[in-house]
């Protein structure tokens, strides 16, 4: 743990259950607290699948105690600002790498998972990506084709 105490009063779910539509509005979080986070009058918007999965797996851990969301806003909000100054336009379309590098970044420091294993997960996952057929889910059984 970093040494962040949990909010008591929030409770703890299914982590494998993601959630999706409207309950992605119904989540406890700050969303004020992120930075420049896509969004209408209902909650977040998602261009791609991915990103809503990326935005329920911070919330997940942040519901479980891994991380506090301040502490969840200001690991995206330093990701965001090395991006821009690597020379990322910030026009948007990238928002959601920053959070899925965040996100890598925060269970890394938290010892939830190694630098190692990451790395060996994140090229498990490219290669199903690459090996998926367009317009068709991707899955990691895939990258062991």
């Amino acid at each position: 743990m970093t040494g962040e105490t949990p909010d008591p009063d929030e409770a703890a779910t299914d982590p494998r259950t993601p959630p999706s539509g409207s309950d992605v509005a119904a989540v406890d979080v700050d969303l004020d607290a992120l930075p420049a986070i896509p969004r209408d009058e209902d909650g977040p918007v998602f261009a791609e699948p991915w990103q809503a999965e990326a935005f329920a797996m911070a919330v997940r851990l942040h519901e479980q105690g891994v991380f506090t969301w301040r502490r969840w806003a200001e690991t995206l909000g330093e990701e965001i600002r090395a991006a821009q100054e690597a020379g990322d336009p910030d026009l948007g379309d990238t928002y959601y790498e920053h959070w899925v590098r965040a996100l890598s970044r925060i269970v890394a420091e938290h010892g939830a998972v190694s630098g190692e294993e990451l790395e060996a997960r994140t090229d498990r996952w490219r290669r199903a990506y690459l090996a998926t057929p367009h317009g068709h889910p991707v899955e990691l059984s895939a990258a062991d084709e």
